[in-house]
Order: C-alpha cells, then structure tokens, then sequence
C-alpha cells in the first residue's frame, strides 16, 4: 500500500543496559500495525528506596490499543521477560515464546491470576509464524540461559533481523550452537536492518565457551575439602548443569538453595533439560552429609541482601551455614552497579573464614554477551545494509555504531529510548518521538517515575523528616503545641536533637504569633508559616533540606 513505512521504537534498553521492551511498526503513520519483542524489567538501587522492580512506561502501547499485534519474546531472562505479567492486563496481546520461556512465563501469569486469562503461544525454537503484516522466523543463537532466539522479521519492506542477547559459543553444553547457516541464509537474501547487543562492545576477543567454565569448575571443586557453595545466576541452566557435573565428577551431592533456583530447575526439566543429573537434596537434609560431600547452588551472586547467599553469609539461612574450611565459588560477574553489594557480602562471607573464589582468580565464569570478534563476525553474516544497536548504555550504542561503519555498513544509528527510526523507504533516520519513561512497582502499584510518593521517600532518606503540629482555636490563638518531632536527623553527644526540636517548637511558635489575626484563621497559611520557620532552623543548623509535615488542628 502506499504510504507503507516500517519503523522501529525502542521503549526500553537503549541507552541503558536491561529493562528491554522494542516494537516494530508496519503501515502508513495512521494506520500501523505493531509488535512488541521483549517486554523486561530493571531492578531498584539506592537512588529507588522501597523500589526494586522497574519497567519500561507502555503509555505509547496503550495509546496504539488493538494496532499492537502480539507480544514475542527472546528468551526468558527478567530484563526481556520480567514484566509482561506486571504489563500485560493493560496491554491484552497474545504472547509467543518458546517451551522454556513459555513456561516461565505461564509460571508468573499464574502468581498474577491472569494464567487463564493472558493467551500464551508456545512455539518451536525454529518457528516460522506470521502476525498481520509481520513474517517471524526464529533463529537459535547462544546465550546464558535456555532456548535464546534472534528474529528475523520478514515485512513487504525489507527483512530486520532482531538479535535479541547472544553470543557464540560452539560448546553451549544445553541446546544447540548458534544456527550460523541459518544466519548466512538471511544474510544471502538481504538484511536491510540488524538490531543487535551493545553490551560487550568494549571488550576485545570472544566471550568463551561453557565448556571451559564447566571443566574449571569440576578442577576447583576438586580442590575443596570443606563445605562448597557456588553461585550463579539462576537463569544459566548451562551453568547449573555445569555446578552439578563439577559436584558429581567430586563425590558430592547438590542441594539448591533459593527460590529462584527452585523455579528454574523446575522450567528446565519441563522441557527436557537435566535429565542426567542425580536428584537434588533436601535443604533439611543437606546437613547431614560430611562437609566434603556436599554443594550448594545459590542464588545471590549479586548480592542481593534477600537472597539466599546474603542470608547464609549473614548467619540468617535457616538450614546452611558456611565457615572455616568452606568455598564459595562466584561463577558469575560483577554487573555494574552491584558493587557495594557483592563486596560487602564477600566481606562477611571472609570474616567467617570462608574461602572465595571468583573469575578473577579462576576461569568460573563467561559472559552471555558478544565481544568485539563475535560482533564483527556477526556483521559478516548478516551484513545489514543498517545498523541500530540496541540493548547497551549510550556509550556502548555509540560505539557499536562506530564498529558498523568499520563493518562497511552503510547506515548506522544509536537510538535513544522513545526515538521512532524510520528504516524504509527511504534512508534510515528519526522521524518522531514516542514517550519513554520509567515506572516503578511500589508495593502492588504502578507508579510514574517521578510520582509524588517517589520523590518524598527519596527526599525523607536523604534529608529526614520533622513533623509539625499546632492546636489553634477559631480566633487563631495556640491552644496546644507546637509539638515537634523528626526523623533520621542527626543526634550527637554535644548538640542533642532534642535541644534542636524545642529550638524549632519555639520559633514556630513566634512566627505563627507574628501572623496577621485574619492569616491565623487560614490553615493553609499558617501550615505554610510553620514549615518555613522549621525548614529555615533545619537549614542553618544541619545543612539538610528534611521534608516538612506540617499539621494545624483546630479546638
């Protein structure tokens, strides 16, 4: 049809590493029809008190309505996943994965009530489908967890190839090596775009290869004579295998330890997987077997301060404890960001006497994500005519676009979250601008980013809180009060904060008394009166701006 063009939006993971969520457009401007690959979630920090889930706003998907065709999803890891039970019921798209990531996500549908409700489409790791004006072809690639696929996107203006996380790896030990026919096939026939992770742009050479870590693994297992943990990310079902082997090959028995690990295992054998390992033991009956005759897999690599590992290195778990003469073995990386967590746990975990191990002392770990190498070969199979890198913070984006024109791709752009990118007809460029942002999972509830509750909690954490309140009667006059109180301030031996709230209590006192007698009848205003007097004390005596509550009763 006329006026066709084919567009992409990226809503989540462009220019930021997780939290993914990318649509693909199709049609005339008034009239496109979408779909969603990838629907993820990031996860809170320090700047995000009480927030630990965060997902991508989908204002832009609301708006679109019935025009949003389907949600397809790459692989199961949360920051591609871990938000489409949270998202779904304002979005009400059929939903396509393959077995593992079908499962898992029937898993967290369930723990919604929407299993019955959100029509999930289990397809074959080679699935070829069509949805409206979209002609989908999975493509198996490697990557730390089961069943990851590239897509390739077949529309009437050209073929885009969505790579989703990969890397190659030609001893993946679960699934299949990278389906490079399969890569060369779409290649010979015209790839117009390519979509492809940024997040190892930087790093020279090749990822490495499962197979590797898992030998590693069995030799550094072998050297423990106590107690050993390993832990990992739960979602590597590779590396669970790999933990196991390395317990096997040694005389001991694994007992998962974390939900996490539960859930994942549980996904893996419903498809297949596991299958010639020995059965897991019981958490209440670990303890019973001699300490060179046991392995812990774990979750909370990362530090995670409900995690299992932090429980066990904080003397919390209830059946595992770890000590002198004990390993833990940190088959993963340090993301970043995560820092001050992982450190602080292996610190407690070395105050107990526990021997740590990690990938910088050992080859226990490789990355899911394609180094400099594996992205140059990738371009070489795919050879786009233009290159968006996706799923990286802006100076991965910024580079990868770099290394594509390196690559003798013609067209190379680094898009930012929001950025809609006309790829035909036409040369590639932004054409418009979709709302991206933020929303946070505060307790049960989706909330905006910068939502009035977010931005109190952030400033009371910082800066602490005092609260205010003043009995007055009709006339204004103080009946009672003020009676001041505060929260997170400061209270040191020579300047008690109890000499600073009857300070405070005093001079709300004056500056209610010099209000005009009309003013004193205004709530408002002498609320207003109230928290600028204790916020100007709190100011000049701790150099803090606290969130005020001011409180007027009228007797």
């Amino acid at each position: 049809m006329s006026g066709d063009e084919l567009v992409f939006l990226p809503l989540g993971g462009s220019g930021e590493i997780g939290m993914n969520l990318n649509l693909y457009g199709f049609g005339p401007p008034d009239a496109r029809k979408w779909i969603v690959v990838d629907l993820g979630v990031t996860f809170g920090d320090l700047t995000t008190p009480g927030v630990d889930v965060i997902m991508p706003d989908i204002s832009f998907l609301e708006e679109i309505g019935d025009d949003l065709l389907a949600i397809v999803l790459t692989h199961a890891h949360e920051d591609h996943m871990g938000a489409v039970a949270h998202l779904w019921p304002q979005l009400r798209a059929p939903i396509y994965a393959t077995p593992f990531t079908a499962w898992l996500v029937r898993d967290r549908l369930s723990e919604k009530g929407l299993l019955d409700e959100a029509p999930v489409t289990e397809i074959p790791l080679d699935a070829r489908f069509t949805i409206g004006p979209f002609d989908l072809q999975m493509i198996t690639i490697t990557h730390s967890i089961p069943e990851p696929n590239g897509i390739a996107i077949r529309t009437p203006l050209g073929l885009v190839l969505h790579t989703g996380d990969w890397k190659i790896d030609p001893d993946p030990m679960i699934g299949e090596p990278t389906d490079i026919a399969a890569l060369r096939a779409i290649g010979d026939e015209g790839v117009l775009a390519m979509m492809c992770d940024s997040t190892n742009v930087f790093n020279p050479g090749s990822a490495g290869s499962e197979g590797d870590v898992r030998e590693e693994l069995i030799k550094v297992v072998g050297e423990c004579t106590g107690k050993v943990a390993i832990a990992s990310f739960a979602s590597n079902v590779a590396r669970m295998e790999s933990a196991i082997k390395a317990a096997e090959a040694n005389g001991r028995r694994v007992c998962l330890v974390g939900r996490s690990m539960h859930r994942m295992s549980n996904a893996a054998k419903a498809v297949g997987l596991l299958k010639s390992v020995k059965g897991f033991i019981d958490e209440d009956d670990a303890g019973s077997f001699p300490d060179d005759k046991i392995l812990y897999l774990c979750t909370g690599s990362q530090g995670e301060p409900r995690a299992a590992l932090s429980r066990i290195a904080s003397g919390e778990h209830r059946n595992v404890s770890l000590g002198d003469g004990d390993t833990v073995v940190f088959s993963s990386r340090v993301i970043p960001g995560n820092e001050i967590g992982i450190f602080e746990l292996q610190n407690k975990l070395a105050d107990r006497g526990v021997h740590l191990v990690g990938e910088k002392l050992r080859h226990v770990h490789v990355s899911g994500h394609p180094c400099r190498d594996e992205l140059k070969q990738m371009y070489q199979w795919a050879r786009p005519k233009i290159a968006v890198p996706v799923h990286g913070e802006r100076r991965h984006l910024l580079e990868h676009a770099d290394l594509a024109r390196e690559m003798q791709v013609s067209q190379a752009i680094a898009p930012r979250n929001g950025d809609i990118i006309r790829l035909a007809p036409g040369p590639a460029e932004v054409i418009d601008e979709a709302p991206a942002g933020r929303l946070h999972l505060d307790g049960p509830f989706l909330v905006p980013a910068d939502a009035d509750s977010l931005r109190e909690r952030k400033k009371v954490a910082f800066n602490g809180q005092i609260t205010i309140a003043v009995a007055l009667d009709d006339g204004g006059k103080i009946v009672d009060g003020p009676d001041v109180r505060a929260y997170g301030l400061p209270d040191p031996a020579g300047f008690p904060l109890e000499g600073f709230l009857d300070d405070a209590a005093d001079e709300a006192e004056r500056a209610v008394g010099k209000m005009k007698a009309a003013d004193r009848e205004n709530d408002e205003q002498v609320e207003d009166t109230l928290t600028r007097a204790v916020r100007k004390m709190a100011r000049e005596t701790y150099g803090k701006r606290p969130l005020i509550d001011a409180v007027v009763m009228r007797v």
